[in-house]
């Protein structure tokens, strides 16, 4: 190797064969990005923002030869982690532990509440010819966290956010099942 070639270290694993894995141009950036805001304490110059929520968020393009999706998937979490953790430092410094304890509980109750619900009316539909998560599968999903909500049983971040649906004729509405997800992560990150 000549001293003109420089050699590109890999954080991850890469996808092989024909399968598609995450820009590596666009993982590597966001992860400096969200480093960088990080280790300046949350300090980003504006319109450059970083919080948990955005971390969860991130969406990267699928390219041949990308980072395989699990391991960034993983790492993803790690960071959004860091980053909830320190949100809560921050929240409890301002407001005292207290308010900190009563806002998670304010919260959980709303998320709890809507997953109350009677089984497939939990969540809006799409119409009979649009395609929506299986109100089946969202509701067994949303019976489990039910429990883990109200006696404890466990479940953790990492099930939450592995959650996944199959996609059906007239099913719920996508968009509001993920809040509810998003708010259910948000919650348990609270309480950590």
């Amino acid at each position: 190797m000549t001293e003109q070639q420089t050699v590109r270290t890999q954080p991850f694993p890469l996808a092989q064969g024909r399968e598609k894995g995450y820009d590596r141009d666009a993982v590597d950036g966001f992860l400096a990005r969200a480093r960088h805001v990080f280790e300046e304490d949350g300090v980003a110059p504006a319109g450059d923002e970083l919080d948990a929520r955005a971390v969860r968020e991130t969406a990267f393009p699928l390219r041949r030869g990308g980072y395989q999706i699990a391991a960034v998937d993983a790492a993803l979490g790690r960071v959004e982690d860091a980053f909830a953790a320190r949100e809560r430092e921050q929240a409890i410094a301002a407001m005292g532990p207290e308010a900190w304890v009563e806002r998670a509980r304010a919260d959980a109750q709303v998320v709890l509440d809507r997953m109350s619900r009677a089984r497939g009316e939990r969540f809006d539909r799409v119409g009979p010819f649009a395609y929506g998560y299986a109100s089946s599968e969202v509701d067994l999903v949303t019976d489990r966290l039910t429990r883990y909500f109200e006696s404890g049983d466990p479940v953790t971040v990492e099930q939450v956010r592995a959650a996944a649906f199959r996609s059906v004729r007239g099913g719920y509405r996508e968009e509001q099942v993920d809040a509810l997800l998003d708010a259910v992560v948000d919650v348990m990150l609270a309480v950590r």
